[in-house]
């Protein structure tokens, strides 16, 4: 959550969006259940591309990002059925699956080329049954950023294989200077693919529960699956009627110049972890390329009495007061990962007292 510390504060367009939208007592009722109408239009005409065309009626509104999560998996996936996700990867895929029967195979991302995807171990885990294929681009947690050569070949895999795309981009356009963030429905006119987003994490409202899906499908594989998509939605009736009617506002009036200073500070901040860790003893830190992350190697075998990643987080905790999530909550372990957006004061502090424990677990 990037607003605990309150450094990091949407912008106050954001806020006079919505105060216009509850002002105007137009959106005290019920909204459509696939979402208010302006806020799809919007959001369609912000993520259109000449090579993923977007019109309001390819767009289904949901709570939250984790919201259009469950609603792509529930609308791809039957019971019985299996879903590839990343590993690591965050835990909500693997809880959706889960809760709807459906079995979960990880494809290893591989950390020594900026957690790409392992694209032979991912085809090798396709079958008969395999539903989807899952990505979620920038990373939550390898704070990673795929260059449009590898999501091609991710694409290919989903073409050879006539598999469907679901692509997480909660993260969209939030890279680090040398990054290009590419949406994965602009690189092909095939594969079907369910694009995920939000406002939580671009406009730093996560508990404002707004979240989307975008249908691309330009050769009707998925009529059935609108069709399910829509009538998922019926089951909350869609999120906060006046929230998604400030969306048209926020992306209008935004000033240009605010993502590309958000990305600035997110990168300051992840540098210095990246530049402080470094010097510790047992720890390899992956390069963060975007989102607000930073994954962290263990070397365990530099230490003489930490056993894993958890046992690593547990004593860091209680001894230096420094609460960070290990590896195994992303089914990695071996790792552990960091959140960039505390505040520069706080991230120099907790990045010394890790040096500190590590020094002093050392062998």
């Amino acid at each position: 959550d990037p607003t605990v510390f309150g450094n990091f504060k949407t912008h106050p367009v954001v806020v006079e969006a919505v105060e216009e939208a509850v002002r105007s007592f137009s959106f005290n009722g019920y909204p459509p259940s696939v979402g208010v109408p302006q806020a799809r239009e919007a959001i369609a005409n912000k993520y259109t591309h000449p090579q993923a065309p977007l019109t309001a009626n390819d767009v289904v509104m949901a709570s939250g990002c984790s919201g259009a999560v469950e609603m792509a998996i529930s609308v791809l996936c039957s019971e019985g059925q299996n879903i590839l996700l990343p590993r690591p990867g965050f835990c909500l895929y693997n809880t959706v699956a889960g809760s709807r029967n459906v079995e979960a195979r990880l494809y290893n991302l591989v950390a020594e080329r900026n957690w790409e995807v392992d694209i032979a171990h991912m085809e090798s885990l396709i079958d008969e049954k395999t539903a989807a294929i899952l990505i979620n681009n920038p990373s939550n947690p390898c704070g990673s950023n795929f260059t449009k050569a590898h999501l091609k070949a991710i694409l290919d895999v989903c073409e050879r294989h006539r598999v469907p795309l679901i692509s997480d981009e909660i993260y969209a356009d939030m890279v680090f200077s040398g990054q290009v963030f590419a949406p994965t429905a602009t690189l092909t006119s095939t594969v079907p693919i369910l694009t995920l987003g939000g406002l939580a994490k671009q406009w730093l409202i996560p508990g404002w529960r707004i979240g989307w899906i975008t249908i691309h499908d330009r050769n009707n594989a998925f009529a059935q699956v609108r069709q399910g998509l829509f009538a998922l939605s019926t089951l909350i009736n869609g999120p906060c009627a006046p929230i998604q009617a400030a969306i048209p506002k926020i992306f209008a009036e935004i000033p240009d110049d605010y993502l590309p200073a958000l990305n600035s500070q997110l990168e300051t901040h992840a540098r210095i972890l990246e530049t402080e860790l470094a010097k510790a003893p047992g720890l390899e830190v992956i390069k963060p390329q975007g989102a607000m992350y930073v994954m962290v190697k263990l070397d365990l075998g530099s230490f003489k009495d930490i056993s894993d990643d958890a046992d690593f987080c547990h004593k860091l905790k209680w001894e230096e007061s420094v609460e960070i999530l290990p590896g195994e909550c992303f089914a990695y372990p071996g790792t552990v990962r960091l959140v960039i957006t505390p505040p520069q004061d706080k991230l120099h502090a907790a990045a010394s007292r890790i040096a500190a424990f590590c020094e002093r677990h050392s062998r």
